[in-house]
């Protein structure tokens, strides 16, 4: 009996051994930057398993007690192979080398941006900037903006317009970050260029569906950019000299391994050529990106970045716009345990339009400003089990304009627009759940929370209705309010709570072939004040509130992943259906700008959009690229709020703005040898819809024309390619001055696409004719790039 003990005792000491488990965890870094990487492959082969760097390089992941070969891998540097013998918890830093002494981004962006066919996220896409500096845009600037264009689900509302639209959604749908700092405007000079300098860009992310629930605020997508960290080995500068625009960067350390700092700046130079043919008007845009690092011990850094960028534009002196994006974020990285792994920031955005009329004697300003305290951590259980938790709250300023006189004599009155005040909260919990082999599912929900505070006046309405429907003119205006009250900052004048859940779920049946599903539900409680089909500067954002609903969204997406020839290839296609509630429209005739009530012209609707969106990948070789097709539909309605209204176009679905049902874009890259690249994309759009009079009537001796239901009619189909070569010299090699020649043409065959179509009578023979409106033409540009 006592042998049969002893025998058990053993047994049961042997068997607790087996399960004894450490965990391996620590950060991956470029060895020639310093740089923490992102998305490395961090395999264990014995046991077939492994992990990924998250956003800030740190990895963990926890194994059986026992003797393991470790695969350090990511497409572009030497793989890194170390035997560890894992006996208790173990911090294992790596550096990674490139792989070549000319590191090719092009080639390396095949491993980053390709979908992970076993992870349970879909509906994302990823760039690098040496695909977004490789991609042929108008006047040769790089443009992170223009080259999420080119992916399925993705389009705007044509040449020189502002912002994005994805998967039938409008833009101020879409959650903007930079460096985890909101940006409210993406574009410079109203839409040629947008905010981002792609020599300051380090990740671009861009989540179309089964968006994580660390993420919230706006319900048809999330553009996460994170900027560079600075370099901490050595000095490095880069720039570029373009036709329009010129941009330097400068990175490097301040303690060396400990320290860095990253200064970059752009600036448009065009303007300064139109006094040569004597031409008063001035349009240009600068902006400034800037990052230090601290790396205090192995378990805290610090980070400071910011972002400044203003637009002006000018026209003799006498109008003057000026506007742009100022966001800075302090944020701090701290590790608890080989497990645990946390980042505090504390966020501020501001978002300012001035404008400034002469001529008549005054100045406006607007604009938005946001506080922003946010707190993630991120748990790794087990290999299999990941738990991602945390909080946030946003404090908002809203300023809807103030107008000032600019001179004693102007007769102007100054006046300021009701400011509006507002508080968003959250809180999450996300888990990552590998629970087989093939079945992989991330789940989680958002509780967020948002409070209309006081003001310094507001409307009390009839029935508490502000706008009303006039049965005999079957016609929605405004109504009168019936009386104004005064309320405090400390009052809450409306609350909101929405349960956010998320989850998606992959299944593999093998390593090269998966299905994929997703729900989600976000909610969006700022609104875009616009009834353009671009956003522009002058546009304002509102707070949900008393009269204003918060929008919610229900998201459902379904696809298929495989790779082709080893990984060669990949093919993704998805399908989805977006249903949102208490979408913004407006009354007929409705004025937005400078408007003190704008309850008055505002109606709460519903969208939806539905499509099948097609992405085949080229991923190795001299020839890359991918060629993506969407099929989809957009649609908005605002039915009436009872028997007596007809609603918003007689409350029939209609075509929103920026509708497009069919969508193709190509982009390749072809390596001909070390000294010439060349790269072309193609894109074809279903023309935008809009609005044709259908009649016309003289009024006191005006002809006044006379307009059908909404979004009927379309402009012509978008289609355009374009073309770039570049040529680095084979001097390069061997030198520390790096330089390259870039030559694009934008627009090759001379596509005078129309940004507009309007009526007018011709003088001579008083008949009715359409005049197209284009912006470019074929364009070439020449654009040389340096580092040293």
């Amino acid at each position: 009996m006592k042998r049969f003990l002893t025998l058990l005792f053993l047994i049961g000491s042997l068997t607790l051994a087996a399960q004894q488990k450490f965990t391996l965890s620590g950060t991956l870094t470029e060895a020639a930057t310093g740089e923490t990487l992102i998305g490395v492959n961090v395999i264990i082969p014995s046991l077939q398993t492994g992990t990924i760097t998250n956003e800030y390089g740190f990895y963990s992941i926890t194994l059986p007690e026992g003797e393991y070969e470790v695969v350090y891998s990511s497409l572009g540097f030497v793989s890194n192979r170390v035997q560890i013998s894992l006996t208790e918890n173990r911090t294992q830093n790596i550096f990674l080398e490139n792989d070549t002494e000319q590191l090719d981004e092009v080639v390396i962006s095949a491993d980053v941006e390709r979908a992970n066919i076993k992870a349970p996220q879909m509906s994302v896409n990823a760039l690098t900037a040496g695909t977004i500096k490789s991609i042929p845009v108008v006047l040769g600037e790089a443009d992170v903006v223009k080259s999420i264009l080119l992916l399925p689900g993705v389009t705007n509302a044509g040449e020189g317009s502002s912002g994005f639209n994805v998967r039938g959604g409008a833009v101020d749908q879409n959650l903007i970050l930079l460096d985890e700092a909101t940006i409210f405007n993406s574009s410079h000079l109203f839409g040629f260029f947008s905010v981002f300098n792609p020599d300051a860009i380090k990740d671009v992310k861009l989540y179309k569906g089964g968006i994580p629930a660390r993420y919230g605020g706006r319900v048809s997508s999330v553009l996460d950019i994170f900027q560079k960290e600075g370099n901490s080995k050595e000095l490095k500068i880069n720039g570029g000299i373009g036709a329009v625009a010129s941009r330097l960067l400068a990175e490097g350390p301040i303690v060396k391994d400990k320290a860095a700092f990253l200064v970059g700046g752009r600036a448009s130079y065009a303007h300064l050529f139109l006094p040569l043919f004597d031409v008063d008007n001035s349009a240009y845009f600068y902006d400034l990106n800037t990052k230090l690092n601290y790396r205090i011990n192995d378990r805290n850094s610090i980070f400071l970045s910011g972002y400044f960028g203003r637009d002006l534009f000018d026209i003799n002196d006498s109008f003057t716009n000026l506007y742009g994006n100022a966001v800075g974020n302090f944020r701090w990285n701290h590790i608890f345990s080989d497990k645990l792994f946390s980042n505090l920031s504390l966020i501020y955005s501001d978002y300012f339009y001035g404008l400034e009329l002469d001529f008549v004697g005054f100045e406006w300003n607007s604009g938005i400003r946001n506080f922003n305290l946010k707190y993630d951590l991120k748990h790794y259980l087990t290999d299999k089990l990941q738990i991602n938790y945390g909080a946030n709250n946003i404090y908002y300023s809203f300023n809807p304009g103030k107008i000032e006189p600019n001179n004693p004599d102007s007769g102007i009155i100054e006046e300021q627009l009701i400011k509006k005040y507002a508080n968003e909260s959250a809180i999450y919990v996300d888990v990552e759940h590998n629970i087989t082999n093939k079945l992989s599912v991330q789940y989680g929900i958002r509780l967020s929370h948002f409070i209309r505070f006081g003001q310094d006046e507001i409307n009390v309405y009839q029935d508490n209705n502000p706008v009303e429907f006039d049965p005999l003119l079957l016609i929605y205006r405004e109504a009168e309010p019936i009386d104004v009250r005064a309320s405090s900052r400390s009052e809450q004048l409306e609350s909101f709570t929405n349960f956010e859940p998320r989850i998606s779920a992959s299944y593999a049946f093998n390593d090269d072939f998966s299905l994929k599903g997703s729900y989600t539900r976000l909610s969006q409680y700022l609104h875009l004040l616009s009834n353009t089909s671009s956003p522009t500067p002058l546009d304002v954002w509102t707070p949900s509130g008393p009269f204003i609903k918060p929008q919610l969204l229900d998201q459902y997406a379904f696809g298929v992943f495989k790779n082709l020839k080893d990984g060669d290839f990949t093919i993704e296609s998805e399908v989805y259906y977006k249903d949102i509630q208490n979408r913004i429209d407006y009354i007929d005739g409705a004025d937005l700008i400078a408007n003190n009530a704008i309850e008055q012209v505002i109606l709460n609707g519903e969208a939806r959009a539905y499509g099948w969106e097609f992405l085949l990948r080229k991923n190795t070789g001299k020839l890359q690229g991918w060629l993506a097709y969407t099929l989809s539909k957009s649609e908005q309605r605002t039915a009436p709020r009872n028997e007596t209204e007809t609603g918003i176009n007689s409350g029939e679905w209609y075509n929103t703005p920026y509708d497009k049902p069919h969508d193709i874009s190509m982009y390749a890259n072809y390596e001909l040898n070390d000294k010439w690249s060349f790269n072309t994309n193609f894109v074809f759009q279903t023309g935008r819809p809009t609005n044709y009079p259908i009649g016309q009537f003289v009024f006191q001796e005006v002809v006044v024309p006379y307009y059908g239901l909404r979004n009927v009619e379309r402009l012509p189909s978008y289609h355009r390619i374009d073309v770039s070569a570049v040529l680095k010299p084979r001097k390069n090699k061997n030198r520390k001055w790096q330089s390259e020649w870039v030559f694009s043409i934008y627009n090759l065959y001379n596509r005078r696409n129309a940004a507009s179509i309007n009526f007018r009578e011709n003088a001579d023979t008083g008949i009715n004719e359409a005049v197209r409106t284009s912006i470019f033409g074929i364009v070439p540009a020449v654009t040389y790039n340096f580092k040293f």
